[in-house]
């Protein structure tokens, strides 16, 4: 089989699926050096910067560039061609020897590089997908899906309230329950407290030292929450680059902010800008009515309780978050929460259409 020098894979890769990778890794075995050059319109949704990191991480031994590219396809107009040649060209930087394409374009692309054409899986039997049909429904494509591009599309629902109003327990319910759908819902995540794991670490330190300390010796200083914001972060992360299209996560770092101004007495900027850089879908809100206070030795006394979720509720309604709070029995909380995310997920990903192309 022949080799390469250098080697040429064009596309949108909005998003990135399985049979991308396909194309990807078999240019790969072929050539000395690969570059994938990702092609993104100004009206798409997902910017172009989020996809080459995609790719770069997914194909670390290619050189993966990106390009603007707001001309419209039209497979039949000379012109058209050479307008979009001349953004590829700029982009790649030197010349081909070939192109690994399941396109239909594939040979006119290649002759006008003045390279070979290897077309690669064009019925697309291998994997069955394509980017408009992950576009039209991620959930029924998710298998297709890598870790980053499901750590994106996942939904995520967070779960948050005062103590002892029943976080985990709805949270874990939650998650069960989609688990028990089967299929692509399998492997639906749960994301524990972070700050609850802890506060645990900083009792047990306490009585290493004094094993009479109780919860009332253990003091937090401001720059603990910080820590606690980004490993929480860390482990909705990665959580979602292996679940389903859901995500189910007790508390978050929006979460850890109001927590900071409970312990501390104010806000921290830094738990703020933290929380800022991760999106969220939906906020389930445990009010303390209907769950009776439990002491497990970790907690401050029940009159705080109001206060709490009076906070919580207030910033999430101050930022614009998506929310709904919860009262009922166990049950009844659980029915709220699912009918709440279903509706979420019946929303679909919304995402923009490519620029029209005349093939």
């Amino acid at each position: 089989m022949r080799r390469f020098g250098h080697g040429l894979v064009l596309g949108k890769f909005y998003p990135p699926h399985a049979g991308h990778h396909h194309l990807v890794r078999t240019a790969q075995d072929r050539c000395e050096r690969l570059t994938v050059l990702v092609c993104a319109s100004s009206v798409e949704s997902v910017p172009l910067a989020d996809r080459v990191a995609w790719m770069r991480e997914a194909h670390p031994g290619a050189d993966v560039v990106g390009a603007v590219d707001d001309i419209p396809v039209d497979l039949h107009d000379p012109e058209v061609w050479e307008a979009h040649m001349a953004i590829f060209r700029a982009a790649v930087g030197r010349p081909v020897d070939a192109v690994f394409t399941s396109e239909e374009y594939g040979t006119e692309l290649a002759r006008r590089f003045g390279a070979e054409e290897v077309c690669v899986d064009p019925a697309r039997t291998l994997f069955p997908v394509s980017g408009t049909a992950v576009r039209a429904d991620p959930a029924a494509c998710w298998d297709f899906l890598g870790p980053s591009v499901r750590a994106r599309l996942a939904r995520r629902v967070v779960v948050l309230g005062a103590e002892s109003t029943g976080t985990t327990t709805l949270s874990r319910d939650l998650a069960a329950h989609y688990r028990a759908r089967g299929g692509v819902w399998a492997a639906t995540g749960w994301v524990e407290e972070y700050g609850r794991r802890y506060s645990e670490e900083r009792l047990a330190a306490a009585r290493a030292a004094d094993p009479s300390a109780t919860w009332a010796d253990v003091t937090f200083t401001s720059e603990e929450f910080p820590l606690i914001a980004r490993r929480q972060d860390a482990s909705e992360e990665a959580a979602a680059r292996l679940g389903s299209p859901v995500l189910i996560c007790d508390t978050d770092s929006f979460a850890t902010g109001i927590w900071h101004e409970r312990y501390m007495g104010g806000r921290n900027p830094e738990v703020e800008r933290i929380a800022a850089l991760t999106r969220r879908d939906l906020y389930l809100l445990t009010e303390d009515a209907d769950v009776p206070f439990e002491d497990d030795g970790l907690r401050d006394g029940p009159e705080l309780r109001p206060w709490m979720t009076g906070r919580f509720r207030e910033e999430l309604e101050e930022t614009g978050r998506r929310f709904l709070a919860l009262r009922g029995d166990r049950r009844e909380r659980l029915a709220a929460a699912v009918a709440a995310v279903d509706g979420l997920l019946a929303e679909g990903w919304r995402f923009a259409d490519p620029l029209p192309e005349n093939r």
